[in-house]
């Protein structure tokens, strides 16, 4: 088989490439291997200027270089998509230097590594909460800026995870029913704690509805001298959903249990 004439091009270009950049690791020029860390950010080659800049960050300390090195090697952590990292160097760098020329895009992206590392809403959310908590302080430090609008599209969306958390948990509640205790209550006051955090979640519905399910399969595993209380709060919790979601879509599932609880009561001791 004949190899192309292009690949030993491309294979003298890569051990050329391998070739400098082992010369540039090995120097003991700080100011060529910063020049190097720079041109390699450049062509896109993140993992050789965070091996260079990891180097030469703490020689640079108090020197001219030390913001800019420290703001690249951010950058550097982010586009390989470490977001942990990014996150560390950009903290460091605002901490450092509240005033200084990098500041307030360093304060975004280290929000913004947070956000995009917060995992699924069944996983701990901690991250999510720590880019919550950056994003607001970008928002305070830069009102004015291009990028808060963003910041607070992002926090919003941050917000409406722990608000599905939440969810989760109100409905495993649900789900476990009396299995070891009462987890009917749980599943409400869940519920109930979720709207109040979250007062414009688009869960609420869901949350109302949840409710309402645990009152009546509540009322409905209780004892007959019980029943009538219960069957109460059901008809009550119907109302809460129905004034509050005239035109919801579980409008026809809430009408049952009202109806349901109703005729209970109307035959049931008081």
């Amino acid at each position: 088989m004949r190899v192309k004439p292009v690949y030993f091009l491309l294979l003298a270009v890569l051990l050329a490439s391998c070739g400098e950049y082992n010369k540039i690791l090995k120097s003991t020029d700080k100011d060529v291997k910063y020049t190097y860390a720079k041109k390699y950010f450049e062509e896109g080659k993140y993992s050789r200027s965070i091996t260079l800049l990891e180097e030469l960050v703490p020689f640079f300390k108090g020197t001219a270089k030390a913001e800019e090195s420290l703001y690249l090697l951010g950058q550097s952590y982010y586009n390989s998509k470490d977001y942990l990292s990014a996150t560390e160097m950009f903290s460091t760098y605002y901490n450092t230097y509240p005033k200084g020329e990098y500041a307030e895009p360093a304060l975004f992206y280290a929000a913004y590594g947070l956000y995009l590392d917060s995992p699924d809403a069944k996983l701990d959310q901690t991250k999510t909460y720590k880019a919550i908590v950056e994003f607001q302080r970008y928002m305070e430090e830069y009102p004015q800026s291009e990028r808060s609008e963003q910041a607070k599209n992002y926090m919003f969306e941050l917000q409406e995870k722990l608000a599905h958390k939440e969810l989760l948990a109100a409905q495993l509640y649900l789900n476990l029913g009396n299995y070891m205790g009462n987890n009917y209550e749980s599943a409400v006051i869940t519920a109930r704690e979720a709207m109040k955090s979250y007062p414009f979640s688009k869960y609420n519905e869901e949350y109302q509805m949840i409710i309402l399910r645990a009152r009546f399969e509540y009322a409905e595993r209780s004892t007959l001298g019980t029943q009538p209380g219960r069957y109460r709060m059901v008809l009550d919790e119907y109302f809460n959903y129905k004034n509050t979601f005239p035109n919801g879509k579980y409008m026809s599932e809430a009408d049952k249990y009202y109806k349901k609880a109703q005729s209970k009561i109307d035959v049931l001791p008081s």
